[in-house]
């Protein structure tokens, strides 16, 4: 009788383990949609980046957008090489402006990162010689990639303050 219930209660332990560990984190939630992380990327650029920026720089946030081809040929990137992103680029050369948060397609993390990186260079070599201030904001330009994936470049005035309040609001989203 002493064999049987403790082998009882051996497997009843042993069900409660297993239950308990199918169970899903709390604190755990499904991944964003393109959808979902482009808006993301959206509402941080925009609280980030302040109202008057963001009254004279268009987000681009797909492909069909009225500068979203002039934008790309700038960066260099092609739609497809992104899931989801938000672009806020100056196209106009009087100021070193652009902030991109950009989720890449699979596998084309490098090429994502190389496009920005050849824009930030790009930047510097435009002001380096008229606009040494310009120049600046361009060579502190600062280009991550995000625990989640995300590739973040912030190339503005303040970027430091900027990248983070980005940084903190897509971690936030997650």
């Amino acid at each position: 009788m002493r064999r049987i219930s403790f082998y009882l209660l051996a497997v009843l332990f042993l069900a409660l383990l297993g239950g308990c560990a199918a169970q899903p984190k709390e604190d755990e939630k499904p991944p964003l949609t393109a959808q979902e992380r482009t808006a993301l990327y959206q509402s941080a650029i925009e609280s980030a980046a302040g109202p008057e920026s963001n009254s004279f720089v268009e987000l681009i946030t797909s492909p069909e957008d009225q500068s979203a081809e002039l934008i790309f040929t700038m960066l260099d990137l092609e739609a497809e090489d992104m899931t989801a992103f938000c672009l806020a680029i100056s196209p106009v050369n009087v100021q070193a402006y652009g902030i991109a948060a950009v989720f890449p397609a699979a596998g084309k993390e490098d090429d994502v990162l190389d496009a920005l990186n050849g824009f930030i260079d790009t930047q510097k070599e435009n002001f380096q010689q008229y606009l040494e201030d310009e120049y600046k904001v361009a060579s502190d330009a600062r280009l991550e990639t995000l625990e989640d994936g995300t590739i973040l470049l912030v190339m503005c005035q303040e970027q430091d303050a900027v990248f983070d309040a980005i940084r903190d609001a897509i971690e936030a989203g997650q």
